[in-house]
Protein backbone atom coordinates (compact mmCIF):
# COMPACT_ATOMS: atom_id res chain seq x y z
CA UNK A 1 0.00 0.00 0.00
CA UNK A 2 2.66 2.36 0.77
CA UNK A 3 4.01 2.14 -2.40
CA UNK A 4 0.59 2.90 -4.24
CA UNK A 5 0.70 5.82 -2.07
CA UNK A 6 3.40 7.14 -2.83
CA UNK A 7 2.82 6.53 -6.61
CA UNK A 8 -1.10 8.17 -6.32
CA UNK A 9 0.18 11.41 -4.62
CA UNK A 10 3.73 12.53 -4.73
CA UNK A 11 2.84 16.16 -4.45
CA UNK A 12 0.53 15.59 -1.75
CA UNK A 13 3.29 13.95 0.31
CA UNK A 14 5.73 16.98 -0.22
CA UNK A 15 3.23 19.30 0.95
CA UNK A 16 2.96 17.13 4.21
CA UNK A 17 6.42 16.81 4.32
CA UNK A 18 6.79 20.48 4.41
CA UNK A 19 8.78 20.09 0.76
CA UNK A 20 6.25 22.15 -0.97
CA UNK A 21 3.36 24.60 -0.40
CA UNK A 22 -0.58 23.47 -1.25
CA UNK A 23 -1.28 24.89 -4.65
CA UNK A 24 -3.76 27.25 -3.03
CA UNK A 25 -1.04 29.14 -1.74
CA UNK A 26 1.29 29.25 -4.52
CA UNK A 27 -1.73 30.67 -6.44
CA UNK A 28 -2.88 33.36 -4.01
CA UNK A 29 1.09 34.71 -4.28
CA UNK A 30 0.31 35.07 -7.63
CA UNK A 31 -2.88 36.41 -7.44
CA UNK A 32 -4.62 34.20 -9.43
CA UNK A 33 -7.21 32.93 -6.49
CA UNK A 34 -8.52 36.68 -6.48
CA UNK A 35 -9.22 36.17 -9.60
CA UNK A 36 -10.77 32.75 -9.60
CA UNK A 37 -13.47 34.57 -6.76
CA UNK A 38 -14.24 37.05 -9.41
CA UNK A 39 -15.24 34.26 -12.08
CA UNK A 40 -17.25 32.84 -9.46
CA UNK A 41 -18.58 35.73 -8.64
CA UNK A 42 -19.76 36.22 -12.19
CA UNK A 43 -21.01 32.84 -12.84
CA UNK A 44 -23.17 32.14 -9.88
CA UNK A 45 -25.35 35.73 -10.95
CA UNK A 46 -26.49 33.18 -13.78
CA UNK A 47 -25.22 29.95 -12.53
CA UNK A 48 -23.77 27.02 -13.73
CA UNK A 49 -21.46 25.80 -10.96
CA UNK A 50 -22.76 22.61 -11.88
CA UNK A 51 -24.31 20.36 -14.59
CA UNK A 52 -27.84 21.70 -13.99
CA UNK A 53 -27.10 24.86 -15.11
CA UNK A 54 -30.17 26.24 -13.33
CA UNK A 55 -28.84 30.09 -14.33
CA UNK A 56 -30.67 31.97 -11.31
CA UNK A 57 -29.25 34.40 -9.58
CA UNK A 58 -27.59 33.21 -6.07
CA UNK A 59 -27.71 36.84 -4.60
CA UNK A 60 -31.29 37.10 -4.83
CA UNK A 61 -32.78 33.24 -5.34
CA UNK A 62 -31.87 29.60 -5.07
CA UNK A 63 -31.46 26.61 -8.07
CA UNK A 64 -32.23 22.95 -7.66
CA UNK A 65 -29.46 23.09 -4.64
CA UNK A 66 -31.28 25.49 -2.63
CA UNK A 67 -27.76 26.90 -1.52
CA UNK A 68 -27.77 31.27 -1.49
CA UNK A 69 -24.63 32.86 -1.36
CA UNK A 70 -24.22 32.17 2.36
CA UNK A 71 -21.79 28.80 3.88
CA UNK A 72 -23.89 26.51 5.59
CA UNK A 73 -22.36 23.57 7.46
CA UNK A 74 -23.91 20.86 8.99
CA UNK A 75 -20.57 19.15 10.10
CA UNK A 76 -16.90 20.00 10.66
CA UNK A 77 -15.01 17.71 12.78
CA UNK A 78 -12.04 15.96 12.51
CA UNK A 79 -13.00 12.15 10.28
CA UNK A 80 -11.16 8.98 11.23
CA UNK A 81 -13.28 7.42 8.57
CA UNK A 82 -11.37 8.24 5.30
CA UNK A 83 -9.03 6.34 2.93
CA UNK A 84 -5.76 5.96 5.24
CA UNK A 85 -3.47 8.92 3.46
CA UNK A 86 -6.38 11.28 4.58
CA UNK A 87 -6.36 10.64 7.89
CA UNK A 88 -6.84 11.99 10.22
CA UNK A 89 -8.66 14.78 7.43
CA UNK A 90 -10.71 17.96 8.33
CA UNK A 91 -13.78 17.93 7.43
CA UNK A 92 -16.42 20.54 6.52
CA UNK A 93 -20.32 18.96 5.78
CA UNK A 94 -21.63 21.27 3.75
CA UNK A 95 -25.54 21.37 3.83
CA UNK A 96 -26.98 21.07 0.27
CA UNK A 97 -26.60 19.03 -3.08
CA UNK A 98 -26.86 19.07 -6.72
CA UNK A 99 -28.04 15.71 -6.39
CA UNK A 100 -30.58 13.74 -4.54
CA UNK A 101 -29.37 10.20 -4.49
CA UNK A 102 -32.86 8.51 -3.48
CA UNK A 103 -30.39 6.25 -0.92
CA UNK A 104 -28.14 8.99 0.91
CA UNK A 105 -27.13 8.00 4.00
CA UNK A 106 -26.17 11.62 5.20
CA UNK A 107 -30.19 13.32 4.07
CA UNK A 108 -31.66 15.43 5.15
CA UNK A 109 -29.14 17.55 6.49
CA UNK A 110 -26.68 16.95 3.40
CA UNK A 111 -29.39 18.00 0.71
CA UNK A 112 -31.09 20.62 2.97
CA UNK A 113 -29.02 24.36 3.49
CA UNK A 114 -31.42 25.05 6.36
CA UNK A 115 -30.10 22.01 8.25
CA UNK A 116 -26.83 23.76 8.00
CA UNK A 117 -25.54 26.36 10.17
CA UNK A 118 -23.92 29.56 8.59
CA UNK A 119 -20.41 30.34 8.76
CA UNK A 120 -18.21 33.13 7.58
CA UNK A 121 -15.40 32.76 5.10
CA UNK A 122 -13.12 34.13 8.35
CA UNK A 123 -14.52 31.61 10.73
CA UNK A 124 -13.83 28.72 8.09
CA UNK A 125 -10.12 30.10 7.61
CA UNK A 126 -9.65 29.73 11.73
CA UNK A 127 -11.38 26.95 11.64
CA UNK A 128 -8.94 24.98 9.57
CA UNK A 129 -5.70 26.83 10.63
CA UNK A 130 -6.38 25.31 13.65
CA UNK A 131 -7.12 21.97 12.85
CA UNK A 132 -4.01 21.78 10.66
CA UNK A 133 -1.89 23.29 13.75
CA UNK A 134 -3.84 20.25 15.43
CA UNK A 135 -1.98 17.85 13.21
CA UNK A 136 -4.74 16.98 10.95
CA UNK A 137 -3.80 15.85 6.86
CA UNK A 138 -5.64 18.19 4.66
CA UNK A 139 -9.02 19.94 4.53
CA UNK A 140 -11.86 18.01 3.33
CA UNK A 141 -14.82 19.77 1.74
CA UNK A 142 -17.65 17.24 1.19
CA UNK A 143 -21.04 17.47 1.59
CA UNK A 144 -23.72 17.10 0.47
CA UNK A 145 -21.78 18.88 -2.42
CA UNK A 146 -19.18 21.64 -2.40
CA UNK A 147 -19.60 22.61 -5.40
CA UNK A 148 -22.80 24.81 -5.21
CA UNK A 149 -20.36 26.87 -1.79
CA UNK A 150 -17.17 27.03 -4.52
CA UNK A 151 -17.24 31.11 -4.16
CA UNK A 152 -17.37 30.83 -0.30
CA UNK A 153 -14.55 27.92 -0.07
CA UNK A 154 -12.46 29.86 -2.41
CA UNK A 155 -13.00 33.27 -0.06
CA UNK A 156 -12.41 31.03 2.97
CA UNK A 157 -8.89 30.01 1.64
CA UNK A 158 -7.99 33.38 0.84
CA UNK A 159 -8.00 33.84 4.05
CA UNK A 160 -6.59 31.02 5.38
CA UNK A 161 -2.49 31.00 6.48
CA UNK A 162 -2.30 27.31 6.50
CA UNK A 163 -0.24 24.86 4.27
CA UNK A 164 -2.73 22.88 4.28
CA UNK A 165 -3.39 20.26 1.31
CA UNK A 166 -7.01 20.91 -0.33
CA UNK A 167 -9.52 17.83 -0.51
CA UNK A 168 -12.48 18.54 -3.82
CA UNK A 169 -14.73 14.93 -2.38
CA UNK A 170 -17.16 15.40 -4.77
CA UNK A 171 -20.15 13.27 -6.35
CA UNK A 172 -18.42 14.87 -9.57
CA UNK A 173 -21.35 16.23 -11.06
CA UNK A 174 -20.06 19.35 -11.68
CA UNK A 175 -19.72 21.73 -14.93
CA UNK A 176 -16.76 22.48 -17.27
CA UNK A 177 -16.48 26.45 -15.74
CA UNK A 178 -16.23 24.54 -12.33
CA UNK A 179 -13.26 22.10 -13.26
CA UNK A 180 -11.42 25.40 -14.55
CA UNK A 181 -11.55 27.10 -11.62
CA UNK A 182 -10.90 24.26 -9.36
CA UNK A 183 -7.59 24.01 -11.43
CA UNK A 184 -4.45 25.11 -9.62
CA UNK A 185 -6.26 24.91 -5.97
CA UNK A 186 -7.09 21.78 -5.23
CA UNK A 187 -4.53 18.54 -4.16
CA UNK A 188 -6.60 15.80 -3.82
CA UNK A 189 -9.61 15.15 -5.90
CA UNK A 190 -11.98 12.58 -4.14
CA UNK A 191 -14.07 11.63 -6.61
CA UNK A 192 -17.30 9.26 -6.89
CA UNK A 193 -18.57 7.75 -9.95
CA UNK A 194 -21.48 5.85 -9.06
CA UNK A 195 -23.14 5.11 -12.38
CA UNK A 196 -21.94 3.96 -16.10
CA UNK A 197 -25.86 4.43 -17.04
CA UNK A 198 -27.72 7.43 -17.42
CA UNK A 199 -31.51 5.67 -16.89
CA UNK A 200 -29.94 4.26 -13.43
CA UNK A 201 -28.24 7.92 -12.74
CA UNK A 202 -31.39 9.43 -13.80
CA UNK A 203 -33.85 7.31 -11.80
CA UNK A 204 -31.72 7.28 -8.57
CA UNK A 205 -30.36 10.27 -8.61
CA UNK A 206 -32.28 12.51 -10.61
CA UNK A 207 -29.40 13.49 -12.85
CA UNK A 208 -29.18 14.00 -16.64
CA UNK A 209 -26.23 13.17 -18.74
CA UNK A 210 -24.65 12.14 -15.77
CA UNK A 211 -21.68 9.63 -17.17
CA UNK A 212 -20.37 12.16 -20.19
CA UNK A 213 -20.32 14.55 -17.33
CA UNK A 214 -18.29 12.69 -14.85
CA UNK A 215 -16.00 11.01 -17.48
CA UNK A 216 -15.02 14.39 -18.03
CA UNK A 217 -14.50 15.40 -14.85
CA UNK A 218 -12.40 12.33 -13.98
CA UNK A 219 -10.00 12.87 -17.07
CA UNK A 220 -9.77 17.24 -16.33
CA UNK A 221 -9.22 16.09 -12.54
CA UNK A 222 -6.23 13.55 -13.70
CA UNK A 223 -4.59 15.96 -15.98
CA UNK A 224 -4.63 18.65 -13.36
CA UNK A 225 -3.62 17.41 -10.18
CA UNK A 226 -3.82 13.92 -7.90
CA UNK A 227 -6.80 11.65 -8.05
CA UNK A 228 -8.73 9.55 -5.66
CA UNK A 229 -11.88 7.30 -6.64
CA UNK A 230 -14.55 6.25 -4.75
CA UNK A 231 -16.78 3.71 -6.47
CA UNK A 232 -19.78 2.60 -4.29
CA UNK A 233 -21.20 -0.47 -5.26
CA UNK A 234 -25.16 -0.83 -5.22
CA UNK A 235 -27.33 -3.65 -5.40
CA UNK A 236 -28.28 -5.03 -8.38
CA UNK A 237 -26.08 -2.52 -10.42
CA UNK A 238 -22.82 -4.75 -10.64
CA UNK A 239 -22.50 -5.34 -15.05
CA UNK A 240 -24.56 -1.69 -15.59
CA UNK A 241 -22.21 0.31 -13.73
CA UNK A 242 -20.33 -1.03 -11.11
CA UNK A 243 -17.73 -3.22 -13.62
CA UNK A 244 -18.31 -1.44 -16.48
CA UNK A 245 -16.81 1.97 -14.53
CA UNK A 246 -13.93 -0.15 -13.41
CA UNK A 247 -12.95 -1.11 -16.73
CA UNK A 248 -13.38 2.18 -18.10
CA UNK A 249 -10.74 3.66 -15.17
CA UNK A 250 -8.35 1.15 -16.42
CA UNK A 251 -8.57 2.05 -20.22
CA UNK A 252 -8.82 5.96 -19.57
CA UNK A 253 -6.90 6.85 -16.48
CA UNK A 254 -3.94 4.52 -15.65
CA UNK A 255 -3.37 1.00 -13.55
CA UNK A 256 -2.13 2.77 -11.08
CA UNK A 257 -5.22 5.01 -10.37
CA UNK A 258 -5.62 5.13 -6.55
CA UNK A 259 -9.46 3.48 -6.40
CA UNK A 260 -11.72 2.52 -3.20
CA UNK A 261 -14.52 -0.03 -4.25
CA UNK A 262 -16.92 0.71 -1.42
CA UNK A 263 -19.39 -1.97 -0.12
CA UNK A 264 -20.91 -0.11 2.56
CA UNK A 265 -24.58 0.47 0.55
CA UNK A 266 -27.25 0.58 3.01
CA UNK A 267 -30.96 1.46 2.22
CA UNK A 268 -30.90 4.84 3.63
CA UNK A 269 -33.36 7.92 3.33
CA UNK A 270 -36.08 6.98 0.48
CA UNK A 271 -34.58 3.98 -0.81
CA UNK A 272 -37.38 1.99 0.91
CA UNK A 273 -39.08 3.01 -1.94
CA UNK A 274 -37.25 0.89 -4.73
CA UNK A 275 -37.66 -2.80 -4.13
CA UNK A 276 -34.30 -3.21 -6.02
CA UNK A 277 -32.39 -0.98 -4.01
CA UNK A 278 -34.02 -1.75 -0.30
CA UNK A 279 -31.15 -4.38 0.93
CA UNK A 280 -27.93 -4.37 2.21
CA UNK A 281 -25.06 -5.28 -0.56
CA UNK A 282 -24.07 -8.92 -1.05
CA UNK A 283 -20.79 -10.13 -0.13
CA UNK A 284 -20.68 -11.90 -3.26
CA UNK A 285 -21.77 -8.65 -5.40
CA UNK A 286 -19.31 -6.95 -3.98
CA UNK A 287 -16.62 -9.29 -4.48
CA UNK A 288 -17.20 -9.86 -7.92
CA UNK A 289 -16.14 -6.37 -8.43
CA UNK A 290 -13.09 -6.12 -6.58
CA UNK A 291 -12.18 -9.20 -8.03
CA UNK A 292 -12.34 -8.28 -11.39
CA UNK A 293 -10.82 -5.33 -10.51
CA UNK A 294 -7.58 -6.44 -9.71
CA UNK A 295 -8.32 -9.26 -12.58
CA UNK A 296 -8.00 -6.48 -15.58
CA UNK A 297 -4.74 -5.35 -13.60
CA UNK A 298 -6.03 -2.10 -11.32
CA UNK A 299 -2.97 -1.99 -8.62
CA UNK A 300 -3.45 0.52 -6.65
CA UNK A 301 -7.07 -0.39 -4.86
CA UNK A 302 -7.72 0.50 -0.97
CA UNK A 303 -7.97 -2.16 0.57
Amino acid sequence: MINGIKKAYPNYLKILAGKQKPRFQINKEKGLLNKKIKQVEKIIAECELCERKCRVNRFKATGFCGVDINWKIFGAHTHWGEEPELIPSATLFMAGCNMRCVYCQNAPGSVTPNHGTEWTEKEGAKWIENMWDRGCKNVNFVGGEPTPYLYNILKCLKLCKADIPVVWNSNSYYSEKTANILKGIVDIYLLDFRYFNDKCASKYSFTEDYVNTVKRNFLTASKDSELLIRILVMPSHIDCCAKSIVKWIKENLNKWSRVNILGQYYPAWHAFNYKEMNRRLYNDEYNDVFNYAKSIGLKNLVR
